[in-house]
């Protein structure tokens, strides 16, 4: 065993030292695959964890919580809750997100009773100074966390302006909240003057419960629910804070998005094991010779099979141990640079801190590694199975290959992708999709011998009736139909990376497409009107719409009104849209999609977004149940709209039917139409010319599109850098894998110039090869490209984000890369021709057998 280990040694150090960078490129595919997958979840277990730690430190020791289904709901219901038989301590909360005046975004303001709030959730009492003790009461005192403080640029003593409607409210930062966590934006004050500032008397967002001593904690939720439901059907939930809802609610939010940059990620490592595959077949073709030439003198088929799983295995462990480090860096330097959640915008205000996670290294780890073995299980096999006598005769590489030509794999694998094409979701996931795509990688990529051997065999044949003809081409052409097997190893590499190259072109391409088209399809109007730049608390009441729609040079003017329900208690909010919008025209206002139904006289029709139908099994026709005015009103389904705003969810209903369900006759946006002949800029000048007109957010449908797509580019730019390394590993390995084959064949150079072929037409012989079979695999590669984008842009995206797109091809980028593709092939073959060519003829046959 020694002297075997001794051998195993010198076999595989020997390998990499004659093919460095072989060895170089598997390892580094394998490293940024594991790198960016363990980074991905690094970030997303960070914010997932520092998000809802920031949402329990705002329900503090509470035991149950009873919040309404709309945003917002009547105190009347406390003294009852406080008064219960099985409650120690009721503790009223209302949250509003204050618009900033002096700029965009918006501020957390959490209003607690003082006296109640202390026992509950003691950090966020504010700490008043010693000279002002009573400011914890004071109706113009805010506390702010040392984050927000930092945000805002305020201290203690200073003022901060918030918006109030169209008003500017000012208030004084008495000092700090008590106890807050890293990052958070929050500010806290008396919820009388919360609500008497911002318009809300009467108003709480949620109850907070300490329950007696000795009360069970499960019975006792059971029993308030029961109660609730019975005498206010449909208006209030009750539950635990950071309770499974809860986690369920914050996991939704962007499972599908982290789950999708996974599976990306992934993509590196699937590149990895071909580029792994590539490398060992290439290696044990090279040296079938010298295994065999070891099996004479007593290596035994085991060890062999083992020494090559070794070569394949050492260098998965390096590719993965240097992913693990790779990753968490790139995850520490990921949060500083796009947040917590890279950009998407899931988790405002969160600022998580990376911590090491020793479970899922050993998981990424183990892909690595698997990853690796994968790829060299068939090169592995293959030595052992080499028959010694016949492997030591040279010119028998082809021989070696025979397995690769086997359709039935294939076709098998293809047969499989289409079924799981058309798999519903798992867990609300699009896990057969995700299969399908690999299959379909798996199988395309097991067609190339035929493929290649046929294609080339009737180019041959073609070229053969011509009565003349060129000799390079014919040799060319000769060559690539009789060895099919050493062509679909490069064909291979070429066929992987750029196949998922334009899939991913294409799905993104078509997504941001769709977007651009459906910004203009609900963006009709002239000039759009807000009365903040974030946050809940800007908006217009009757006095100021009506000076709004008479500005002179206004033709029409339309009204909306947006705020958050919830219909289930594990999912994240649906959003409420009331709109002037005419009923029997829809279409006008909203991007709808598939069949509308007609409005049955006396009933309130709602426009529903595509994620509703698929979230909670909504259709057209049917009922739903919105809660409005303190109860759950029945709406009839009109139709299903296109939302890529919402992914959550969206409803649609008209501003008459919502205002004279709740009262509320307040909207949040204005949409302005000019009249024939009026400038826009004319429109602009005299909504500033208004008493509130400094108030007023003012935007064009140009600068909301242009906003909007930059949003957009901001969502994408961690997809847009996986797919640019899946690129760039992609042409490593094309280039690799062809210098290494052209390497390979010295001999038959050498051969070819005894019989009089010139070293240009060698080296031309090689262009001609490397530029066939790059634009057959890049032709092949932007067919099974294309099936794949369909199952991305049909199956995958409406599985996890609930809504569908147009599908939209970009010319521009395919041909580019296919263009750099061919070029690196052509030019890698030619450097490693030449390298190949500089021993001579006579050198290079000496060793033929």
């Amino acid at each position: 065993m020694p002297g075997l280990s001794q051998l195993s040694r010198w076999l595989l150090f020997g390998e990499w030292r004659a093919h460095p960078m072989r060895a170089v490129l598997a390892v580094v595919a394998i490293a940024v695959g594991v790198a960016m997958g363990f980074a991905i979840h690094l970030i997303n277990a960070a914010a997932f964890n520092e998000f809802n730690a920031a949402v329990a430190s705002l329900s503090g020791q509470a035991d149950v919580q009873v919040v309404g289904r709309e945003a917002l709901f009547d105190e009347s219901i406390y003294p009852r809750l406080a008064s219960h038989p099985g409650v120690a301590l009721a503790s009223p909360v209302l949250e509003v997100d204050a618009a900033r005046a002096d700029g965009p975004g918006a501020l957390k303001i959490v209003g607690i009773d003082a006296f109640r709030a202390g026992q509950i959730a003691p950090d966020l009492m504010g700490v008043p100074d010693a000279a002002h003790p009573y400011d914890i009461l004071a109706d113009d005192a805010v506390f702010l966390s040392p984050a927000a403080q930092a945000w805002l640029g305020k201290a203690r003593g200073q003022t901060i302006a918030v918006r109030s409607g169209t008003r500017d409210l000012t208030l004084r930062v008495a000092g700090p909240i008590l106890r807050a966590r890293s990052g958070q934006r929050l500010g806290t004050m008396d919820i009388g003057a919360l609500q008497w500032r911002f318009g809300l008397t009467g108003k709480l967002s949620r109850v907070d419960l300490k329950l007696r001593d000795g009360v069970d904690r499960a019975a006792f939720e059971r029993g308030l629910t029961a109660e609730l439901e019975r005498e206010y059907p449909g208006r209030f939930t009750v539950g635990r804070p950071n309770d499974a809802n809860q986690e369920s609610r914050s996991n939704n939010m962007s499972r599908a998005y982290r789950v999708n940059l996974t599976v990306l990620a992934l993509v590196a490592l699937f590149t990895g094991a071909f580029l792994v595959f590539s490398t060992q077949a290439l290696s044990v073709l090279r040296r079938r010779s010298q295994f065999a030439l070891l099996r004479v003198l007593g290596l035994s088929r085991r060890a062999l099979l083992r020494q090559v799983l070794l070569e394949g295995a050492s260098l998965g462990v390096l590719g993965a141990l240097l992913g693990i480090a790779g990753g968490y860096a790139l995850a520490a330097a990921a949060l500083a640079l796009f947040g917590g959640d890279l950009g998407a915008g899931y988790f405002p205000g969160v600022q998580p801190h990376i911590a090491f996670a020793p479970g899922a290294a050993l998981v990424y780890f183990g892909l690595g590694l698997g990853v690796a073995l994968l790829g060299c299980v068939t090169p592995a096999l293959e030595a052992a199975r080499a028959q010694p006598a016949i492997a030591l005769k040279s010119g028998n590489d082809e021989a070696a290959l025979a397995r690769l030509n086997r359709v039935w794999p294939a076709v098998l694998c293809l047969v499989l992708a289409a079924a799981c094409a058309f798999a519903p979701p798992v867990f609300g996931l699009p896990l057969f999709g995700y299969f399908a795509v690999a299959l379909l990688l798996v199988g395309g990529i097991g067609l190339m011998p035929r493929l290649a051997a046929a294609t080339f065999r009737l180019l041959d044949a073609r070229l053969r009736t011509r009565e003349a003809h060129s000799p390079v081409l014919a040799l060319t052409l000769a060559r690539l139909a009789n060895a099919p097997g050493q062509a679909s190893i490069a064909l291979g590499g070429v066929l992987a990376s750029f196949s998922l190259m334009v899939a991913m072109g294409i799905m993104v391409a078509s997504f941001r497409v769709s977007v651009d088209d459906w910004i203009g399809h609900i963006l009709p109007a002239d000039l759009y009107v807000r009365g903040s730049a974030g946050g809940n608390t800007g908006g217009f009441g009757p006095g100021e719409q009506a000076a709004i729609a008479g500005v002179p040079g206004v033709a029409r003017s339309a009204f909306l009104r947006t705020r958050p329900v919830s219909l289930d208690a594990a999912r994240p909010n649906v959003v409420l849209v009331a709109r002037d919008l005419d009923a029997a025209d829809p279409g006008r206002m909203l991007a709808l999609v598939g069949e509308s139904a007609p409005v049955p006289a006396g009933a309130r029709p709602v426009w529903i977004s595509e994620a509703m139908t698929d979230l909670y099994g909504l259709r057209v026709g049917g009922t739903l149940r919105l809660p409005l005015g303190g109860r759950a009103q029945p709406f009839f389904i009109a139709g299903v709209w296109r939302d890529y705003a919402n992914q959550s969810g969206s409803a649609v209903v008209q501003l008459a039917d919502y205002r004279a369900l709740t009262g509320d006759t307040t909207v949040t946006d204005a949409a302005l139409w000019a009249a024939p002949d009026v400038d826009t800029a004319r429109i602009e000048a005299a909504l500033r010319r208004l008493p509130f007109g400094a108030a007023l957010q003012l935007a064009r449908p140009g600068d909301i599109r242009a906003m909007s797509l930059k949003i957009f580019d901001r969502s994408f730019a961690v997809t847009y850098l996986l797919e640019a390394i899946a690129i760039a590993i992609g042409l490593s390995g094309v280039a690799a894998t062809f210098s290494a084959q052209t390497l390979a064949r010295a001999k038959e150079f050498g051969m070819l110039r005894h019989v009089g072929v010139t070293r240009g037409q060698v080296l031309a012989i090689l262009a001609v090869e490397g530029g066939a079979l790059t634009a057959l695999g890049v032709l092949t590669g932007f067919a099974l490209g294309l099936v794949i984008s369909l199952i991305l842009v049909y199956v995958v995206n409406p599985q996890s984000f609930h809504w569908t797109m147009q599908l939209h091809l970009p010319w521009p980028l395919l041909a580019s890369v296919a263009a750099v593709l061919v070029t690196a092939s052509i030019a890698t073959a030619l450097v490693s021709g030449r390298y190949a060519l500089s021993g001579g003829p006579v050198r290079a046959v000496r060793e033929d057998w």
